[in-house]
């Protein structure tokens, strides 16, 4: 009997270490990238951490960017491009380093260096849910990295995104703020263990006021930023899945896009929107990882406008 339960005992204890070894290797569980609370920005990818997610390379460097180690600052003989977005700029696990909207610009940008640049270099500050605010939030703390062109790219929805906050920080199973102990213990509270609400966290996301004035207030002193480094600005927004025809936006995002419409032209604001872009494609389902995210082609037909648009305004010809 004893040696029956050895037996056993010492077959669980091996399963358990093939599945968490395969659970590390295939898929990345274990270790998931982490973030740390800030009070104004309201939370970052913690600095220099690199995982791997379903095969998926992520590197994050000094400055909480998707990307590799930089110089803060870059000499005349560098074209630096800083992309500022949400979890669109950032790819996610979903997307591999080399096939961000920023790695793909960069690798066009380089095959086609007109100009002799020594370097070309377009950097990734980003995080997953980050809005016109926090972005301004993280301009204002790090600066524009002398970069000739600052980017925002945002969604649709992100003309009614909330204030800064750094409650889902450690809270909220997607924003951990340290590793777990085994990947088994991560595919458990990731997927299977019930999330914990955060009571407080309802008080934001029923944000009072125009949220829409708030957010066009953002990217006008991201503009001012920019242009006072003297930068380009280049405002790009994309549109959720649900908004391309045959179906529309709801008359709520359709009165905000008109509003961004004519808040570009009031400020003088290189702007595009990929509503009328995605809506000539044959198949715009096929651009998109889910309702809003992009994929890879998605990600390739935002870089080959994207650097349509650069080439006008720095003249590369």
């Amino acid at each position: 009997m004893k040696e029956v339960l050895v037996i056993s005992l010492t077959v669980v204890v091996g399963l358990l270490i093939v599945i968490e070894v395969t659970l590390r290797s295939l898929f990345g569980f274990g270790n998931p990238l982490i973030y740390i609370a800030d009070e104004q920005i309201g939370y970052l990818l913690a600095p220099n951490q690199q995982t791997r997610r379903y095969g998926n390379r992520i590197e994050i460097n000094q400055y909480s960017m998707r990307g590799e180690a930089i110089q803060e600052l870059s000499p005349p003989s560098i074209l630096r491009v800083l992309l500022l977005g949400d979890s669109i700029a950032n790819g996610g696990w979903w997307t591999d380093q080399n096939n961000t909207i920023s790695s793909l610009l960069q690798h066009s940008l380089t095959l086609t260096n007109s100009r002799n640049f020594n370097q070309i270099q377009v950097l990734n500050a980003s995080a997953n849910s980050w809005g016109p605010r926090n972005e301004l939030a993280y301009l204002q703390r790090f600066g524009s990295f002398n970069a000739q062109v600052v980017i925002l790219l945002i969604n649709t929805d992100d003309l009614f995104a909330t204030a800064p906050t750094s409650l889902p920080v450690g809270r909220d199973r997607n924003y951990p703020d340290r590793k777990p102990p085994l990947a088994l213990v991560e595919v458990f509270e990731r997927y299977i263990k019930k999330p914990k609400l955060i009571p407080e966290l309802e008080a934001v996301q029923k944000e009072a006021g125009d949220r829409v004035g708030v957010n066009l207030e953002a990217i006008s002193k991201i503009q001012t930023l920019a242009r006072a480094s003297k930068s380009h600005f280049l405002l790009v927004m994309t549109p959720l899945l649900r908004e391309i025809s045959p179906l529309e936006p709801r008359d709520y995002e359709l009165k905000a896009r008109q509003r961004l419409s004519e808040f570009t032209k009031n400020q003088q604001i290189s702007y595009i929107d990929f509503l009328p872009i995605f809506n000539s494609s044959k198949n715009p389902k096929s651009l998109y990882h889910d309702h809003i995210h992009l994929n890879l082609q998605g990600n390739q037909l935002v870089n080959e406008v994207i650097e349509q648009k650069l080439r006008e305004l720095l003249e590369l010809g």
